[in-house]
């Protein structure tokens, strides 16, 4: 028998349709493997670092190289800190981890929302830049950040930063990355983090939920795009029966014991299912998430529409969860 057809897709957001159409003109929804080496020369990543990292004057800004792991290289750490920040200031850290595939950016991309978090909330932002795939297939690009992170713990006070509040942040593969860094943590028994911000994240190489199947060829980023980044990370590992969760977190069988979650997604893109699953997963092994799914939502609409009505709705939201989770810090459990 033929393949049943996937169901139709849901429809995108009126506004977020309109912003969509002038970037798919330019930017194809499904990334190939031979396609990677432009991508990645792409005048979007490049714009990147006219960015003001201070935001007007509200940072102090510098890339401090620190030792990588074991037998690899070091590790770049984009550095964002109040003027006022004097060591032992004691202030949240935003430990953030870069979209792009596992294939595309650096720690300038998407550095731009932790900012505005930390702007508004008086906390340091550390943005780890990671060895990308498929050059450095897995585990390259989480043991970075894993030692990005050991690093930024072991040095928060050197920077202004409170190591007993450190809040772990990505969007799509840094979203994915920011998942399997918790889990890794609660494994290997810390250091502690108080928190986890997972936007759209990018949790499962088996692509085959029936969201991924809908956008087909649709959006920024689709299964065929999913499967190139995946592929470029595990190879012919990809979907097989044996890929760590430190790689896709949605293969941890165990999702207890982690810090509580916050998760967003849109209902029009590829990762919608995976990231349900996950929050729903949470909650049934009795930890707590916010999950909030935006209606018509393509992958990554808050940055490349951030004036739409669903953009602000989102980054609002965002923005409130880290303020209650830092109001409420001192009664977390350790």
């Amino acid at each position: 028998m033929p393949p049943v057809p996937p169901p139709p897709p849901p429809p995108f957001d009126a506004e977020l349709a309109a912003a969509l159409k002038p970037v798919e003109e330019v930017i194809s929804p499904g990334l190939t493997m031979d396609e990677i080496p432009a991508a990645r020369q792409d005048v979007g990543i490049d714009l990147l670092g006219q960015f003001d990292l201070t935001m007007g004057g509200a940072f102090e800004a510098e890339n401090r190289t620190v030792p990588g792991p074991e037998g690899a290289p070091d590790i770049s750490l984009l550095i964002c800190r109040p003027p006022s920040a004097e060591p032992a200031a004691s202030l949240p850290v935003i430990y953030h981890v870069h979209g792009g595939g596992m294939v595309l950016g650096n720690n300038l991309a998407g550095v731009d929302v932790p900012l505005t978090w930390a702007r508004e909330l008086g906390a340091v932002v550390v943005s780890v830049e990671y060895r990308l795939a498929p050059e450095h297939p897995h585990p390259a690009p989480i043991d970075d950040v894993h030692t990005g992170l050991l690093w930024t713990a072991a040095h928060a006070r050197e920077i202004g930063g409170d190591p007993d509040r450190i809040v772990i942040a990505g969007a799509s593969a840094g979203g994915g990355l920011a998942a399997a860094l918790a889990l890794l943590l609660r494994d290997r028994q810390g250091p502690r983090v108080i928190g986890q911000i997972l936007t759209c994240p990018m949790l499962d190489d088996r692509n085959d939920t029936v969201s991924s199947h809908q956008m087909a060829g649709i959006g920024l980023w689709d299964r065929t795009a999913n499967e190139t980044g995946w592929t470029a990370l595990l190879g012919e590992r990809r979907g097989g029966p044996d890929v760590s969760p430190y790689a896709a977190p949605a293969r941890a069988s165990d999702l207890s014991g982690l810090p509580p979650a916050f998760l967003d997604v849109g209902s029009a893109e590829t990762f919608r299912d995976e990231v349900v699953d996950y929050a729903s997963r949470i909650w049934q092994s009795g930890g707590v998430a916010e999950l909030h799914v935006w209606p018509g939502g393509f992958h990554g609409f808050d940055s490349f529409a951030p004036q739409a009505s669903l953009s602000r709705a989102a980054r609002a939201a965002q923005l409130d969860w880290v303020r209650r989770l830092l109001a409420n810090s001192d009664q977390l459990p350790l």
